[in-house]
């Protein structure tokens, strides 16, 4: 019966240790993935500088370059966030003359927004530096390894 007692015991240790295991390599891992995070942060910035632009309306320019003209609502769907940051993000890119808004034909209560020339030229100049900007940050990893954490970030991005 003592034997069976230590038994027991030397169980439960064993999966609290690999219960604190657990914990301590989430830990890591989350303190690992958010440090990197901010090292692409500030690496995506520092590639924006020169058109003194933030993220959020880099995101929205290169959203509107792939799908031309959008709604509010459509953008903010592209983009996650909510329709009140989409209307600043919008404002801020039309008082630069990167996007016009213009009556929808198909519905004249709703407006739609697009670049303008200007919003294509630097849009495609910010494309250009962002993609040179990521293909040095993620040089270090193999074709193989990318696929595997985009296939990872994807998983956890839902």
């Amino acid at each position: 019966m003592i034997e069976d007692a230590n038994a027991d015991d030397c169980s439960a240790d064993t999966e609290r240790q690999t219960d604190t295991e657990r914990q301590t390599d989430t830990e890591r891992l989350s303190e690992l993935f958010w440090s990197v995070a901010r090292r692409l942060r500030h690496s995506a910035r520092a590639a924006l500088a020169p058109w003194d632009i933030a993220p959020s309306h880099s995101r929205a320019l290169g959203v509107l370059m792939q799908h031309q003209a959008l709604r509010l609502s459509e953008l903010s769907d592209h983009l996650r966030i909510a329709p009140r940051s989409t209307t600043d993000v919008v404002d801020g890119l039309q008082e630069r003359g990167l996007i016009e808004r213009t009556p929808d034909p198909h519905d004249r209560r709703a407006m739609l927004v697009s670049l303008t020339d200007e919003g294509h030229r630097v849009g495609t100049a910010i494309r250009a530096a962002r993609d040179a900007d990521a293909e040095q940050f993620f040089g270090a990893l193999s074709h193989a390894d990318r696929n595997d954490l985009t296939r990872i970030l994807r998983t956890l991005r839902g």
